[in-house]
This record gives C-alpha cells, structure tokens and sequence, in this order.
C-alpha cells in the first residue's frame, strides 16, 4: 500500500476546481483512496469568516471572558453547535450541528488568514461525493474521497485525523460473522477504516507542509455508496454522554 502526498503551493479560495487540481498534481488510479484536508473545501466552499463581521451575544461574551477566548469566536461556536457537551479547563466540546463530538466546533484558525476562521463543511458527504462524480466524468477513473479532520480523543493525549465525510466506501469494515484464526466466530468487531486511513494520510499530509491531499493506493475496498453517519454512534448506545 502507498500514501501518496500532493503538495499544494498556491492559496485554495472559493469555487477553485479542486477536483481539476488533483487530476492535474498526480495520475489517478481506479480505486485510489483520496484523503482530503477539510481545511481546502471549508475555503473552497466559502465556509471562511472574517471575524470582524461578527457580533458577539452577551452568552458568548461571557463564555469568552471566563475562558479567556475570544467571544466572537465563541458565538461561532455557538451557532455551529446543537449543544454544549462540556466546559472544562478551558476547552469547549460540543456536538455539531452534523453530529461530531469535537472541540470549539471544528472551527480553526490555523492555515488561514490573519483575522479570519474556517468552519466545517455543510455537508462534507456531498463535498466528497463531487469530487468523486468530477474525477468519474473527466477521467473515468473510480476513487473514493475521504474528508479529514483533526479531532482530540477521550482518554488519549494528541489528535489524530478523523473522517467527517466519505464517498465511494463504506467508513467501517464489520467482521460480525467472519471467524478468527482460532475458528471463532467475531460478533462485534467493526473497524472504523475510515478513520483509520485518514490517520495513515496524516503520516504525509502533516501540517505545516502544504499538503492538504494524499492518494491512498494499493487498499482493497468495496466502492460502495455510504455515508459519514456510519460513524457516528447513536446518543443511547453512547455509554460517555
């Protein structure tokens, strides 16, 4: 298996061809995997704000001082959240309107310019879905798309990228059924391939390195259509929340 890394010199702004870029960085193999950093389609889609347009509300406001953050970035959060899930030590995680547990909403000031934040995609199963339908139609090559994100874990210290949308495989590999090397049947073993294969990416995509794509080649899946949602567990089979 190779972790292909495309470098991106040049700013990504909005509605640049980003499937036309990747066509144009590196030949494309059917069944190529691409991880994608959500940052370039959170800029390609316009989900950029310019911090000075925002107003805070007096419950950002008191948010921000007690944590000692800037309230209008707090009011984003706000407005990116379906609810608080804890405030401690001076982060804020939420559940996001698409259903992510992660910290400050996935909004992000690194990598973008001075005064300005990226949000998440609206719906980064049909951002994934676009570049897998441009590539199918200008090359006729058959790839699955991966968005990623960096989120923290419970229990562990460090992040590690996580899937937030996907195109063209399902996000988990479920073994219920299949036997071990003992002859054992598994019955609840099921790997969050997904998130696994955006970490392998990370290995290359880094952060600092102006590599916001990286071509997974060699992994054996089943194209198939799926959905981000796979992934996330439901809140009453949720033992943490």
């Amino acid at each position: 298996m190779q972790i292909i890394p495309l470098y991106v010199a040049e700013e990504i702004e909005l509605n640049d061809d980003l499937a036309g870029l990747i066509i144009n960085s590196e030949k494309i193999f059917d069944n190529d995997v691409l991880v994608i950093a959500q940052k370039i389609i959170s800029k390609q889609e316009g989900r950029t704000v310019e911090l000075s347009s925002i107003v805070p509300s007096i419950l950002a406001e008191g948010i921000g001082s007690e944590y000692k953050k800037d309230s209008r970035v707090i009011e984003l959060i706000l407005n990116e959240s379906k609810r608080i899930i804890r405030m401690d030590h001076g982060i804020i995680i939420v559940e996001t309107n698409n259903g992510f547990i992660c910290a400050n909403a996935g909004i992000d000031e690194s990598n973008v310019k001075h005064g300005f934040v990226t949000l998440l995609p609206l719906n980064s199963n049909v951002s994934a879905k676009n570049i897998c339908n441009e590539i199918l139609k200008r090359i006729n090559k058959t790839v699955s798309v991966i968005i990623s994100d960096t989120f923290g874990r419970p229990f562990r210290m460090g992040q590690t990228n996580y899937a937030i949308g996907i195109s063209g495989m399902n996000p988990i590999l479920d073994y219920v059924g299949t036997r071990d090397t003992f002859e054992k049947t598994l019955h609840v073993t099921a790997i969050a391939i997904a998130d696994e294969l955006c970490s392998a990416a990370e290995l290359v995509m880094k952060k600092t390195a102006n590599c916001p794509i990286a071509i997974i080649r060699g992994y054996d899946f089943k194209n198939e259509n799926s959905s981000i949602d796979n992934l996330i567990r439901p809140q009453d089979e949720d033992l943490f929340r």
